[in-house]
């Protein structure tokens, strides 16, 4: 008997319903694609869609809520966008450092390699002449004309002869202040003649040392050997010390200077001129003859 009353009981129950807490925990979906050209109608969208699944839009501060969102957004995205705008600013200075930086390296590194003492190195390696035909090195500076070489070396101020260490040989020259290593120790370029050779003190600031060309038809491309050497073809003499030569020694140079110019714009020498205009002259009186393979050495 009590069995039966259980299944009584138990179909005399009245059915249950799901929960209304179960059926409002489902979640509602929602699709929907932004066009980007009409953004409001994606927002209308959404609005149909609360309207339709929730009493948001019931409240009566929903107009409120929403400004409240979406001032909220707006100004997130503003402040996304200033982040954006010092971000790009400070990467933008940062690679102006950068550059600058990079540019005052390079000019350190141009000074440390060509200094101004030095003339600019060209690509074969020779140093361009100063505006005396020699080159301004870091300790001293030298020139030349055809005859004579001058050197000038800075002392202190006040320097007086005693303290001066000065030994001019025919291939050999040195310099320097006395209880200090020389400043100039080596062989010189070429021979000169140590009877016409004499150094002074200018000014009690810097010491002048002549030395007289032994060979006067050749311009020297360093003071002491080792040291930078210049492009003679470069060098370019004053023409008021061409007027002081006499006549055999002016065209000399005259030709040698031709030459360089000759070269320097990849056109032929006075001399390979000279072959040509033989070669030519023996072409006219000889038109029996093939030249068609005739070359001037």
């Amino acid at each position: 008997m009590a069995i039966i009353s259980d299944i009584q009981e138990d179909q005399n129950a009245p059915e249950t319903k799901p929960s209304q807490a179960s059926a409002s925990s489902k979640a509602a979906s929602f699709t929907a694609k932004l066009d980007r050209s009409n953004p409001l109608g994606f927002v209308e969208k959404v609005f149909d869609f609360l309207a339709q699944e929730s009493d948001f839009l019931k409240k009566p501060t929903a107009e409120k809520d929403v400004l409240s969102v979406v001032r909220a957004l707006r100004e997130k995205e503003i402040k996304k966008v200033e982040e954006e705008k010092k971000k790009k600013r400070q990467e933008e200075e940062e690679e102006e450092k950068t550059k600058k930086k990079a540019k005052e390296e390079a000019k350190a590194e141009e000074k440390k390699e060509t200094p101004l003492e030095e003339g600019k190195k060209e690509k074969n390696g020779l140093r361009v002449p100063n505006k005396g035909n020699g080159l301004d090195l870091e300790k001293y500076s030298w020139t030349q004309s055809l005859q004579e070489v001058n050197v000038v070396i800075p002392v202190p101020p006040g320097t007086k002869s005693r303290s001066v260490v000065c030994e001019i040989k025919k291939n050999y020259l040195k310099f320097g202040m006395k209880g200090q290593p020389p400043i100039i120790d080596g062989e010189l370029y070429q021979s000169i003649k140590p009877d016409d050779c004499y150094w002074s003190i200018e000014d009690q600031t810097a010491v002048s040392i002549l030395l007289t060309k032994h060979n006067q038809m050749e311009w020297w491309k360093s003071l002491v050997k080792g040291d930078p050497e210049i492009d003679t073809q470069k060098v370019d003499p004053e023409p008021s010390k061409l007027s002081d030569l006499d006549s055999e020694t002016r065209q000399t140079v005259e030709k040698m200077m031709f030459d360089q110019r000759q070269k320097q714009m990849g056109l032929p020498t006075s001399d390979e001129l000279q072959k040509q205009d033989i070669l030519k002259k023996f072409m006219s009186e000889h038109p029996e003859m093939d030249f068609s393979r005739a070359k001037i050495q």
